[in-house]
């Protein structure tokens, strides 16, 4: 395949740092040649090469998540998706019509409700069974921490009254103890060996769903958070490999290895073993991913100070660490002496201060990392922790889109948090004044993977599509620094070194805008959509 020279031209660049207004990029050989003000980019044109017209947009670095799910997301567009409705009467709905549409299913799978729609005590099994009657039903939720099934699935799986709770998860009950329907964390392990496994040909029709999407966001590059197995989703490591054989991943891959958090050491060898299988082409399995805590509103993220009950009071409850302090400082310590990228998903202080903890001891036994260690969500960060990113060298992993007042936070946060450790959420504006290198992700299928949408987040503190008051407006980054995050950061975060960037030697793997968000116009940033996406100077999507 010959790779087009390019002159992108008549609009205004982002570098992957700052803003190049009235600038445009010179593309030969798949890599960019220079970035270049208007008037110099005419001699540049000729014969051979394609003028893309930027008509007063901006060319910027692809895009990249630094936590995503691709493969879950597209197997899951392809199944029961419920990732666009928000209400309990629309979920039902859907449900009925997707089991009508495809009667020969055994199971009724898919995903994408949540939890604000049913409140605390989660949807009940009763309200499926009226829907679906004859086949087990089993639905992730939106932050794939629980799950939604009806009644047959739970008497397939053998899980009643007297079924306890796992070490890390939990059942939801009513009042007699008999599962109502919502399965929390490791609960859902529960059906694990009776719902049917995921064949390859879905997961290879789910990343080929997913690639496009994420590309037609400007979305060049990712990193998979799960290579592995977990709360009963199969292992999509596969078809990145297929893909790979096939030539058909046209983005750029870091895979993070899942640690089994009810092991111990003895798997460190095993996944030596598995990134030496599986990196190749365009994917690099360089990272294990651990999680450390669960999330808010099931009450499982790791918290300093007990949650409340809603009413203001005090239970006993500070949330889960799935992998005890000292052996995950035993972990880390370990993985990094094996030059593995660790990335931990931490949600409450607790949490992350165990996480910076455990990269402390590993840089005290094996001295400064290459490793480039990164914390993923940041929702609760104690201000006594937030230098300690840059002084470990760790990097600020953010899911900006949540930091707003939305039905979550309203009604599934705020109402449950200490009110102090509520006042510390996503604070991305100090982690940055503390020196953190910011990366940034949207952990889909959990929420949208639109990094414009994120930006605006990160910037404004409102939803572009739902805009309520400000959340915490003192934590908000300028336009260039969350651009950065989804841009330079992380390419650093996934050891892209040539890309995420536009300077001369750089790949030319590029994300057009319709309109500049650096302009004037204050509506410029919620308006702006991608036009067009470039791999190696290719045109992937646009």
């Amino acid at each position: 395949m010959t790779t087009p020279s390019l002159v992108l031209r008549n609009g205004h660049a982002f570098d992957g740092h700052r803003h190049r207004p009235g600038h445009g990029v010179v593309v030969r050989d798949g890599r960019v040649v220079a970035v270049l003000p208007e008037e110099e980019l005419r001699e540049h044109t000729g014969p051979g090469v394609e003028v893309v017209d930027l008509a007063g947009g901006l060319v910027l670095p692809g895009f990249q998540d630094a936590h995503v799910h691709p493969v879950q997301g597209g197997v899951e567009r392809n199944r029961c998706d419920l990732s666009a409705l928000a209400t309990r009467e629309d979920y039902l709905a859907a449900v009925r019509d997707y089991a009508e549409q495809q009667p020969e299913g055994a199971w009724v799978l898919g995903g994408g409700w949540s939890m604000p729609a049913f409140g605390p005590e989660g949807p009940s099994a009763d309200d499926l069974d009226a829907v679906v009657a004859d086949r087990p039903v089993f639905l992730a939720n939106r932050d794939h921490h629980g799950a939604w099934v009806n009644s047959l699935a739970l008497r397939l799986a053998g899980v009643g009254r007297d079924t306890p709770d796992p070490a890390d998860g939990r059942l939801q009950r009513d009042a007699a103890g008999n599962p109502t329907g919502t399965l929390h964390e490791g609960a859902m392990t529960l059906l694990e060996r009776c719902v049917p496994a995921t064949s390859d040909s879905e997961y290879d029709a789910g990343l080929a769903v997913a690639q496009a999407y994420l590309h037609s966001l400007g979305v060049t590059a990712w990193q998979d958070a799960i290579l592995g197995s977990y709360a009963g989703n199969g292992d999509p490591s596969g078809a990145y490999v297929r893909a790979v054989a096939a030539g058909t991943l046209t983005a750029r891959v870091r895979g993070a290895l899942w640690w089994e958090r009810d092991r111990g050491l003895e798997q460190v060898e095993r996944l030596r073993e598995r990134r030496a299988a599986l990196t190749r082409g365009r994917l690099d399995a360089g990272s294990v991913k651990v999680m450390q805590d669960g999330v808010v509103e099931n009450y499982t993220a790791a918290m300093s100070r007990p949650y409340l009950d809603g009413r203001g009071g005090r239970t006993d409850n500070r949330g889960l660490s799935f992998v005890d302090p000292d052996e995950l400082a035993t972990a880390v310590t370990r993985l990094d002496a094996h030059d593995f990228q660790v990335h931990v998903h931490a949600i409450g202080d607790r949490a992350v201060r165990e996480a910076l903890d455990a990269f402390e001891a590993a840089r005290a036994a094996n001295g400064p990392s290459s490793g480039r260690h990164h914390i993923a969500h940041l929702q609760v960060v104690s201000p006594a922790d937030r230098a300690r990113f840059a002084e470990l060298d760790v990097a600020a992993n953010i899911q900006a889109l949540w930091a707003v007042h939305d039905d979550a936070m309203t009604g599934m946060t705020l109402p449950f948090l200490d009110p102090e450790l509520a006042g510390w959420q996503y604070p991305f504006g100090s982690l940055a004044r503390a020196g953190a290198r910011l990366a940034a992700g949207s952990d889909w299928p959990v929420s949208t993977p639109d990094p414009l949408a994120a930006i605006h987040v990160a910037v404004h503190r409102v939803d572009r599509d739902d805009p309520r008051d400000p959340f915490l407006s003192a934590e908000a980054l300028d336009l260039e620094q969350a651009f950065a995050a989804y841009t330079s950061g992380s390419a650093y975060v996934n050891h892209r070194d040539d890309t995420g960037v536009l300077r001369p030697g750089a790949r030319a793997d590029l994300a057009v805008l319709d309109r500049n968000p650096f302009s004037d116009d204050p509506a410029a940033l919620g308006e702006a959509r991608v036009v067009a996406t470039f791999v190696d100077g290719h045109r992937v999507w646009g």
